[in-house]
C-alpha cells in the first residue's frame, strides 16, 4: 500500500483504533454485499436444481415452466412444491432452496386463515408475514437493498453538485457568489414535502424520480460548507504559490483546495447516508414514496401501525432500522474523530 498517501494511511489507522466504528463498518459493508446477492439467500427460486440428470440454475435465469419438471402447469415452477415432489416420489435429483424460500412479492396464503401470520420456522416465515401474506424477512432484505441504493445515489448526486457549486462560490466570490446565495436562500424555503405530494399525485414516482426530487432540494447544505472552506483555503500560501507558477483556477480548486477539504467531505458522508435512508422510509410511510408493491421499510412500518396485534411486523422493521442507523452513526463518529486535525495537532 505504499502508493497511498501516508496521511490517508495514518487516518485509516486512527479509524481502526475506534473499535465500534471499525466493526460497524465491517458489519455494514458485509450486509450491503450480501444484499447485492440477496436472490441467493432470500428467493422463491431455487439456487440449484438437479432433475433427471439435468442441471438448472433458476436464480438469475429466465423462468422455467412447471411442465419442464413433470408438473401440470406452464407458469413458473413452484420450487418448494418441486422439492416436496422429488422427496415424496423418490425421484433422482434434488432442489437446493435459499435459506428463506420466499420472494418479496409472493403471497403465501392458507386455507381458512387470513394474514398476517406470526413467525413460524415450520413454514420458513422466520419473521412472519405481512397483511397480504408476504414474507417480512424478504421485504426487509430487499427493502434494505433499495434504501441503500437510493441513499447512495442521493449522496453522490448531492455531494457532486454541492462540491462543484460551493467551491466555485468560495473561489470566485463576487456576483457569482451573491447570485447563488440568493438562489439558495429562496430555494431552501420551498416546502419540499408539498412538492413530493404534488409530483406523486401527477405521476407514479419511481426510484430515480424520487432521487431527482431529493437532489433538487438536497444539494444546498454541502454547498454552504464547501463555500466556507474554499474561502478559507484560497487565502493560504500554497494557493498563492499555485497562482504564481501559472496554475489555472480549476487546477487550483481541483488539485489543491479540494484535497485539503476531503476531511470535511468524508466526515459528512455517513450522516448524509443516514439521512437518505430515513427520508425514503419517511416518504414510504406517508404514502408518497415508492409505489406498491415495492419492498419498503416505510410501508412495513405503516402496516405495523395499522395492525398493532401483529407486533412482529413493526418490531422487525424497527429493530432493522435502529441497527442500521446506529452502525452508520458509529461509522460517522469514528470517521469524524479520525479525520479531525485538531485532535491530533500538537503545538510547541
Amino acid at each position: 500500500m505504499s502508493f497511498l498517501d501516508p496521511q490517508l494511511l495514518l487516518r485509516f489507522s486512527r479509524f481502526r483504533k475506534i473499535r465500534r466504528g471499525y466493526y460497524s463498518l465491517v458489519i455494514f459493508v458485509t450486509l450491503v454485499l450480501l444484499s447485492l446477492v440477496a436472490e441467493l439467500l432470500v428467493n422463491s427460486r431455487a439456487v440449484v436444481v438437479n432433475y433427471q440428470d439435468n442441471w438448472y440454475f433458476p436464480t438469475y435465469g429466465d423462468f422455467i415452466p412447471g411442465t419442464e419438471f413433470g408438473l401440470d402447469y406452464r407458469y413458473e415452477t413452484n420450487y418448494r412444491q418441486l422439492k416436496d415432489k422429488i422427496l415424496e416420489e423418490g425421484l433422482d435429483g434434488f432442489v437446493l432452496l435459499p435459506p428463506v424460500p420466499f420472494n418479496a412479492f409472493e403471497n403465501d396464503l392458507k386455507d381458512g386463515a387470513y394474514p398476517p401470520f406470526p413467525p413460524s420456522f415450520e413454514d420458513s416465515h422466520y419473521l412472519g408475514t405481512d397483511t397480504t401474506g408476504r414474507d417480512v424477512m424478504a421485504r426487509l432484505v430487499y427493502g434494505f437493498r433499495i434504501a441503500v441504493l437510493f441513499s447512495l445515489l442521493l449522496l453522490i448526486s448531492n455531494f457532486c453538485i454541492g462540491i462543484v457549486v460551493g467551491s466555485l462560490m468560495g473561489y470566485w466570490g463576487g456576483a457569482f457568489d451573491l447570485f447563488f446565495q440568493r438562489l439558495i436562500e429562496i430555494w431552501s424555503n420551498v416546502p419540499f414535502l408539498y412538492v413530493v405530494i404534488i409530483v406523486s399525485s401527477i405521476v407514479v414516482p419511481d426510484l430515480y424520480l424520487l432521487v431527482g426530487i431529493m437532489v433538487f432540494f438536497g444539494w444546498m447544505p454541502m454547498t454552504w460548507y464547501l463555500r466556507t472552506i474554499t474561502y478559507r483555503e484560497k487565502a493560504r500560501d500554497y494557493v498563492a504559490a499555485a497562482r504564481t507558477i501559472g496554475a489555472s483556477q480549476f487546477r487550483i480548486i481541483g488539485k489543491h483546495i479540494l484535497p485539503n477539504s476531503v476531511s470535511v467531505i468524508i466526515t459528512f458522508a455517513p450522516f448524509a447516508f443516514v439521512g437518505g435512508i430515513s427520508s425514503l422510509t419517511a416518504l414510504d410511510y406517508l404514502g408518497f414514496g415508492l409505489p406498491a408493491p415495492t419492498p419498503s421499510w416505510g410501508e412495513l412500518l405503516n402496516q405495523g401501525k395499522e395492525n398493532l396485534d401483529a407486533i412482529w411486523i413493526s418490531l422487525s422493521v424497527i429493530l432493522a432500522m435502529v441497527s442500521v442507523l446506529l452502525m452508520v452513526t458509529f461509522i460517522g463518529e469514528a470517521v469524524r474523530e479520525a479525520f479531525d486535525p485538531k485532535k491530533y495537532t500538537f503545538y510547541e
